[in-house]
């Protein structure tokens, strides 16, 4: 990290007050939990086939088993970067935290305003009636029903009709914000940003990799990933390829001392 980019993203964070942060799984991956296309990731396991839906509803008990084995993670901690975060949240600067990650350690950190846009894994629903049922609760009915993937509360015609899927966003399917007035509440909130912070996401899917171009002209954006982002060179951007909880600490530290 060169000493300028440094200085300037200090500076942009020490005078931002509605900064709006994009993150995705390199921030996770500082507390010891996987990503997903890095040369150790999860799809080096396992095809991305195995997170569509039509896989959940072909082979449910098998996608359960790759789920809960690589995607839940209860005793994962929040790492420096996730606390620092909560930290500006707390001091008003942070206005809004939207998350690819699905492992909830935002909200461990004490971060509030948290869009978890690709859902949880801490849930399942029944995709007929809506029951939810805790990860937990899937954990013990598998170890003690055959069928532990179809909701009990109940009934239709078709089982598959009542399956029980995790409150995650799969392949080919949809979430809570995958809507019109969902992408417009955040294209609004981007809109309205004085700081884009950028952690630990390429921003090479769709539809997450679009929100940065809602920010207004001439708002800065602080991109820290290790990896290189299809914005790098954009106007008024700030690249710092390194650790995020390392480069966090460093300009929070900085801005307390001023």
């Amino acid at each position: 990290m060169s000493i300028d980019i440094l200085k300037a993203s200090i500076n942009t964070i020490k005078n931002a007050e509605k900064i709006v942060v994009l993150t995705g799984a390199g921030i996770s991956t500082e507390s010891g939990i996987k990503d997903f296309r890095s040369r150790k990731g999860i799809y080096q396991l396992a095809p991305e086939y195995i997170l569509s839906i039509d896989y959940f509803y072909q082979q449910p008990k098998e996608f359960y088993q790759f789920a809960l084995e690589n995607l839940y993670h209860p005793e994962a901690a929040p790492n420096s970067g996730h606390m620092i975060l909560s930290k500006w949240e707390q001091a008003g600067k942070i206005q809004q935290i939207i998350t690819q990650n699905i492992d909830g350690l935002h909200q461990k950190a004490g971060s509030k305003n948290v869009i978890e846009f690709h859902g949880t894994m801490k849930t399942a629903s029944c995709q007929n009636c809506g029951k939810i049922y805790l990860t937990e609760e899937i954990i013990i009915r598998l170890k003690n029903l055959e069928e532990f993937y179809v909701c009990d509360n109940c009934e239709t015609k078709q089982k598959r009709n009542r399956y029980i899927k995790p409150d995650v966003v799969l392949f080919g399917d949809t979430g809570e914000w995958f809507t019109f007035e969902g992408f417009n509440t955040i294209h609004n909130m981007v809109n309205r940003a004085d700081c884009l912070l950028v952690l630990g996401t390429s921003l090479k899917v769709t539809p997450f990799s679009t929100f940065p171009q809602y920010r207004r002209h001439g708002v800065p954006m602080i991109i820290i990933n290790i990896g290189d982002t299809p914005y790098d060179f954009e106007a008024n951007t700030y690249v710092i390829q390194d650790s995020i909880g390392k480069s966090l600490s460093q300009i929070h530290t900085a801005i307390k001392e001023c």
